[in-house]
């Protein structure tokens, strides 16, 4: 067994959609990024490698190749978890927060669970809190939002 922990963090700018955990959630501002800016899907993925031993997302999937240029993180976790099964490796839980301020993600859990069951990942294997930080920091003041994630990988039996 190997256990992974993961951060990311995006600035909230207009003129983006707001995605999280491969959701499109209703707000007037998104998050800034080179794919899709997905902060939890992308503290996910690092888990997932930092378990491995494999770096970061940025040694995976650099913001500087186009072929990631706004590219949905979903389809990023997706080559994560078969790069863990090509390891010997099966992700068997996720536990992740995301600090956000606004909006309210309580509405959007489920959807993400869902949406981030891709590959051998099921949503009951699947852990999401939303968190405000009570208008302290950057994320309290809504400039950005931040997100955790710790994993848990199991040697795959052959």
């Amino acid at each position: 067994m190997r256990i992974g922990f993961g951060y990311d963090s995006h600035r909230l700018v207009e003129g983006r959609k707001l995605v999280l955990g491969g959701v499109e959630i209703p707000y007037e501002k998104g998050l800034q990024g080179h794919s899709d800016g997905d902060a939890l899907t992308h503290a996910i993925i690092d888990a997932i490698l930092g378990a491995l031993g494999l770096g970061d997302i940025g040694k995976h999937f650099p913001d500087t190749d186009p072929a990631y240029k706004d590219i949905r993180s979903i389809k990023l976790l997706k080559r994560t978890l078969e790069l863990a099964r090509a390891e010997g490796y099966e992700v068997t839980w996720i536990d992740s927060t995301v600090i956000i301020e606004e909006p309210k993600l309580a509405p959007h859990i489920e959807a993400m669970r869902e949406t981030l069951a891709v590959g051998d990942l099921h949503s009951g294997g699947i852990s999401i809190k939303a968190k405000r930080n009570e208008e302290m920091g950057f994320t309290g003041r809504g400039e950005g939002v931040a997100a955790f994630a710790v994993c848990m990988l199991t040697k795959l039996s052959l």
